[in-house]
């Protein structure tokens, strides 16, 4: 028989990379968004309620086609043709406005419980342009570098048609989130001027390297990749304390360190838990000399996926 009702579990993620902009990114281990979803006979996606342990999570959009997990379900009603409807509570723990995937999770495990109720539940790739769709009601663009790792788990690369799961080295990342909020949309506007020609060679030369890095399990093409020549830089200024936090990563044997999706979280990749913990507590360090209080995550690189948890 169908299960009536099913909860899920989608971890946070570092967008981005660094190095590749709306097309890479990975999951981590600790914070996350809970889904509990409900089938309903009415052919209707009807969101309940929203709490969490988060500032402002009250006050996100119950109207499912403004809320990523209600629009990414009322895709799937109409892309699938499914006759029942969808009746749905969010539980948010990741912070808003972190760059941590917050608006992603909420979206991956609605769909990932709803998807568990379903008499002929879909493949996660076939969710994927699901997502897409639902992140695009916070985003304003179709970028998969959060919902892609959170769906597949681990490092992912993403297009607008595709995500395709890379396999990464046994690395770790130490996960920086300061006490305040930067929103997606003006970190975006940050990018809206026009980039040299050879600011774009740069960035391609550093992506390639990453990614043959992985490939090869080169920790030295790793590092030599693992930086951001178009973004970071129009970014950086929005993050109070921003480049100390980066050294400090930097000065405890960071591979690289960036931006974690649109910020303000800052990361580094690391060779081992002990690196990534000590970079974590001088990161901290650096963002309390900007006046912040913050959050670590310290999590492998090859985080885990969305899942369904109960129900």
């Amino acid at each position: 028989m169908t299960a009536k009702q099913a909860t899920a579990f989608a971890p946070a993620s570092v967008g981005n990379i660094g190095v590749g902009f709306d097309l890479l990114g990975h999951t981590i281990s600790g914070p996350g968004d809970r889904a509990q979803v409900a089938r309903i006979g009415e052919p209707v996606v009807r969101i309940v309620a929203i709490d969490g342990d988060v500032e402002g999570a009250a006050q996100l959009p119950l109207e499912a086609e403004r809320n990523t997990a209600g629009r990414a379900l009322i895709e799937l009603r109409e892309r699938h043709g499914i006759a029942h409807g969808f009746e749905l509570r969010l539980h948010k723990g990741i912070p808003l406005g972190s760059g941590l995937g917050g608006s992603a999770a909420s979206c991956v495990a609605a769909l990932v419980a709803a998807n568990a109720l379903l008499d002929a539940p879909l493949t996660r790739g076939q969710l994927y342009p699901l997502a897409l769709a639902g992140e695009a009601v916070a985003s304003g663009s179709m970028h998969g570098d959060n919902v892609a790792p959170m769906l597949f788990g681990g490092v992912v690369l993403a297009t607008p048609t595709r995500a395709i799961p890379l396999i990464a080295p046994d690395l770790y990342c130490a996960a920086v989130h300061p006490h305040f909020v930067l929103e997606t949309r003006k970190a975006r506007a940050a990018l809206a001027a026009p980039y040299a020609i050879g600011d774009f060679v740069r960035q391609s030369e550093y992506l390639a390297l990453f990614l043959t890095g992985l490939a090869r399990d080169d920790r030295e093409l790793i590092a030599a990749g693992l930086r951001d020549a178009l973004v970071e830089p129009r970014r950086a200024a929005l993050i109070p304390g921003f480049a100390e936090v980066k050294a400090a990563a930097l000065a405890h044997g960071a591979l690289g360190a960036s931006i974690s999706g649109a910020g303000p979280t800052v990361f580094g990749w690391f060779n081992t838990a002990d690196e990534a913990s000590w970079a974590a507590h001088a990161m901290q360090v650096a963002f309390a000399g900007a006046g912040l209080d913050s959050d670590v995550h310290v999590s492998p690189v090859n985080g885990p996926q969305a899942e369904v948890v109960g129900e």
